[in-house]
């Protein structure tokens, strides 16, 4: 017999701002479940990110369903898993944590959620050369999406060169050889006046973390740009983008595909993507549309 009683987190910092609570617990709603949705902000509770570990096993012995984990978790928890998805394992992060059967299996929603996000909203972009800015948890993730939706090459752009290094190489395993390239941010500029688009993938424009990512002029109109951060929906970044004519996508609908994706593992249970697109605008200010 189904349940109809939830009880859910999610672990990161700075997390405050999540709008994950409410589009969980409002679907629940709808379908007529008992869900409750807690935050477990590192930052407010003083521990390192090291601590995931120990906040993973005391969710399971509390009796959690499952979690959610951001950053800067999501590569950390891994050690601490008793299991993996296949799209997990392939990523290196983990975004969702259930608890079955005492085990804690992890997955990542966040490849799907940006891939249906994407398609929906940036339908028919070119996609011939993406740049990349962030190569983390959020990055491996859209970076694997990005060329599952039939990018033919995309360069990761990252301040820590090992990390893109090795997300390149990761990459070019799991989709082959020359599919991907590794640069610094010293690259952009030639980059990006090259490039069909960018994706943007590190925490910068993310109410704690105003400002634009890189020079404002390095944009040009032929460049479309997607944008992970949803906290804002309205980054710097897409302002200054649409104010010069690219195509933009906002985080919203990737934060809401990765939702439903998420709802779906932890109850077992069909949600309703068009209604959490509603209710994000709602909660955020309405979803930009491309432009």
């Amino acid at each position: 017999m189904a349940k109809d009683s939830y009880l859910v987190g999610l672990i990161g910092a700075g997390i405050g701002p999540s709008l994950s609570p409410a589009l969980h617990e409002r679907e629940a709603d709808r379908q007529g479940l008992r869900y409750l949705y807690r935050l477990i902000d590192i930052d407010v509770l003083g521990v390192p990110p090291e601590a995931v570990g120990d906040l993973v096993r005391s969710a399971r012995d509390l009796g959690f369903d499952g979690l959610n984990i951001t950053h800067p978790c999501k590569q950390l928890v891994i050690e601490h898993l008793d299991g993996l998805s296949a799209q997990a394992e392939a990523l290196g992060a983990v975004n969702t944590v259930v608890f079955e059967d005492g085990r804690a299996v992890g997955h990542n929603t966040d490849v799907t959620g940006f891939a249906a996000s994407f398609a929906r909203g940036l339908p028919d972009v070119p996609l011939e050369r993406v740049v990349q800015l962030g190569a983390g948890g959020a990055g491996a993730a859209v970076a694997h999406a990005t060329l599952t939706l039939g990018a033919e090459r995309v360069t990761v752009v990252d301040a820590l060169a090992d990390r893109a290094a090795a997300l390149a190489a990761s990459l070019d395993r799991h989709f082959g050889a020359g599919r991907a390239a590794h640069a610094t941010p010293d690259r952009l500029p030639d980059l990006l006046a090259d490039a069909d688009g960018i994706v943007h993938a590190t925490p910068t424009g993310m109410a704690a973390h105003p400002g634009l990512p890189f020079p404002a002029e390095l944009l040009h109109p032929a460049l479309w740009v997607a944008e992970v951060v949803y906290r804002p929906l309205e980054t710097e970044l897409l302002r200054t983008a649409r104010a010069i004519g690219c195509a933009t996508l906002d985080g919203g609908g990737m934060a809401v595909f990765q939702a439903a994706d998420a709802f779906r593992l932890f109850t077992g249970r069909e949600p309703d993507a068009a209604r959490m697109l509603a209710d994000i605008g709602e909660l955020a200010g309405a979803v930009s549309a491309p432009k």
